[in-house]
């Protein structure tokens, strides 16, 4: 690896702001590395859409990273990761980052019988948790569960608005009767719901992938002598797709954003 590609940026992306939980989670950890973040906010939100528009999008947004000379992309998106990543995963030159297929063998080394996930319907619908996870270990059983309606709370700062809690317990209702041991945020916007999910389920019940991705994350760019050796702080840019004032105001929930760059696919 030459110094001028250890340089280059690192690219994150995400339907929204959800994909912040991850972002801000790895500059807490790695504040040296000059980074982009894109919100597809144009089609958000993705857990509705087909595995054959969201190939589409998720191109398009590899293919602006593609034009920033981007040296890795973290897949901050359970969905596109379950539905994209095994299509688009040979047809970049950077490190692609997948977060249900990079954190899966780590769930799968829990201790526990039982694993609920809580994803959107496009995820449940692949199967990719019940799949990656099971790969190393058979023992677990798997229980994946939509939220329709969750990424649009978090969007829209709604989590304290009575119906839209009745709406989050009664999900949480209909996971319980699995009898889970723990249960997993599969999208990145969950976690923000989790002082609300607590109210109801101990918060110990609740495992936030981001924690352990960044982890892997991080270990696997020191192993690929991908990091950048600068001490000082990295550069941030932030990109949308549309909306860039909705993503300012929803952004305070997860990081502060300071600017956002509107582009025209």
């Amino acid at each position: 690896m030459t110094s001028l590609e250890i340089t280059k940026k690192i690219g994150f992306c995400d339907s929204g702001v959800g994909g912040l939980t991850v972002y801000s989670k790895f500059r807490s950890k790695l504040d040296t590395e000059d980074c982009l973040f894109f919100g597809d906010l144009k089609h958000s939100p993705y857990g509705d859409k087909t595995k054959e528009q969201l190939i589409v999008y998720s191109r398009n947004v590899f293919n602006f990273f593609k034009s920033k000379d981007v040296k890795a992309v973290i897949m901050a998106c359970n969905t596109t990761s379950a539905q994209t990543y095994p299509t688009l995963k040979n047809e970049f030159d950077f490190k692609i980052y997948p977060i249900i297929q990079s954190c899966a063998k780590i769930l799968a080394g829990l201790d526990v019988k039982r694993l609920g996930i809580f994803a959107t319907k496009a995820t449940v619908n692949s199967g990719a948790y019940e799949r990656e996870i099971n790969k190393y270990n058979p023992d677990i059983t798997v229980f994946s569960q939509s939220c329709p309606g969750w990424v649009e709370i978090v969007e829209n700062n709604g989590q304290n608005i009575p119906e839209n809690k009745e709406l989050i317990k009664k999900d949480l209702d209909r996971m319980l009767k699995n009898n889970p041991d723990k249960i997993v945020l599969g999208c990145t916007h969950y976690p923000f719901l989790l002082d609300v999910m607590s109210e109801y389920v101990p918060r110990e019940m609740f495992i936030d992938p981001a924690d352990v991705f960044v982890d892997y994350i991080i270990d696997d760019l020191r192993k690929s002598d991908l990091l950048n050796p600068k001490t000082t702080k990295g550069s941030e840019e932030f990109y949308v797709s549309a909306n860039p004032d909705k993503f300012k105001t929803a952004s305070k929930m997860f990081y502060q954003v300071d600017k956002v760059n509107l582009i025209d696919e």
